[in-house]
């Protein structure tokens, strides 16, 4: 019995645990694509680099905190340099739409070429916040590095196994949960928020109503660039920030949106588990876990992992192809607000 404990801790520790955070970071990011593309109606492939955007503003903003004196004790300091830099980020998104989007829109431009100047901006962007902050790691944790230590919870349960919890992965849950929920809340119990989800089921019909589109599209992108630079905030937090990091996780972003099904709020949260835990348990070692698991005579001598870290954004790929193969609606079917 004790054996297959240590093999669930095993696989808590470096699967479970891990899972629950980067889904929760994934969530948040494609629940911003989800309002992007309901509302506005096209993808936004810009939504990498914004997320890079508001990381870099919350880790300058530390850097001065820090440089100032300030600490918060077991909390990291980025977690108070958070609304400045939620308030930059919504001036960039306000600025994108008023210098770019807003003209494509006013001229009914195919949602085609709305996604190809959203690629221009991200190039754009992306040389910027390369020329200010520089290509390389940038670390900007301070604060109690662990909730629980995997050394403390082997003295507690006797376990030859430890489970090791970081402080930014409780953060990152709590926040997101917090987050999800007042989206939710948000989009279903307010005038705004009605009027959003109105806008974007049927928005000829919302503006026969009386509803203000531009108010819709300012409240949407608002709502975003919370979304992305908490996800931008907190991916960096646990795993360091790299400007170039956050291009490739476009991929994951829009995967979670598309498999949980595009335009369904409730589909980017569960497509972000999906593709956090489909990429943890596929290219995890289970040579350890097998070992307690069997026989000593049937231990494996490989490492038993199907696929290397190397491949953890092409599986990202392959889910979305087989989802649209096999239900291309997507988990919750895709849907409006």
């Amino acid at each position: 019995m004790t054996d297959v404990i240590n093999a669930f801790v095993l696989i808590a520790n470096f699967i479970l645990v891990p899972g629950l955070t980067y889904g929760s970071q994934l969530g948040l990011g494609a629940l911003g694509v989800t309002m992007i593309y309901s509302v506005l109606r096209f993808s936004n492939f810009a939504h990498g680099e914004m997320m890079s955007f508001g990381a870099m503003v919350t880790i300058l903003m530390t850097w001065w905190m820090q440089a100032q004196g300030f600490s918060f004790g077991p909390l990291p300091t980025a977690l108070f340099a958070l609304p400045v830099s939620i308030i930059a980020t919504i001036g960039l998104t306000l600025t994108s739409d008023r210098l770019v989007f807003r003209y494509y829109r006013e001229i009914k431009a195919p949602p085609v070429t709305l996604l190809i100047v959203s690629m221009g901006l991200m190039f754009f962007l992306g040389g910027l916040i390369r020329f200010i902050i520089g290509p390389n790691d940038q670390q900007f944790f301070d604060g109690e590095r662990f909730i629980l230590k995997a050394r403390d919870f082997k003295a507690m349960t006797g376990l030859s196994e430890g489970l090791a919890i970081k402080s930014t992965q409780g953060i990152t849950v709590v926040l997101a949960l917090l987050m999800v929920s007042f989206v939710f809340w948000f989009l279903t119990y307010t005038r705004t928020g009605k009027s959003m989800r109105a806008y974007s089921n049927n928005e000829d019909l919302a503006l026969l109503s009386g509803i203000n589109p531009d108010r819709v599209v300012m409240v949407t992108w608002i709502i975003t660039a919370v979304l992305i630079t908490l996800a931008g905030t907190l991916y960096g937090l646990d795993k360091s920030y790299k400007p170039y990091t956050y291009l490739s996780l476009l991929l994951p972003i829009f995967a979670s949106a598309i498999v949980g099904g595009i335009g369904s709020p409730v589909g980017a949260i569960l497509g972000g588990f999906v593709i956090a835990f489909a990429e943890l348990f596929i290219t995890f070692a289970y040579k350890r876990v097998l070992g307690y698991l069997l026989p000593e005579q049937l231990e494996p001598s490989g490492l038993m992992q199907l696929l290397t870290t190397d491949y953890k954004i092409a599986l990202s790929f392959v889910i979305l192809v087989l989802v649209l193969i096999i239900k291309p609606t997507g988990i919750a079917g895709g849907k409006t607000l």
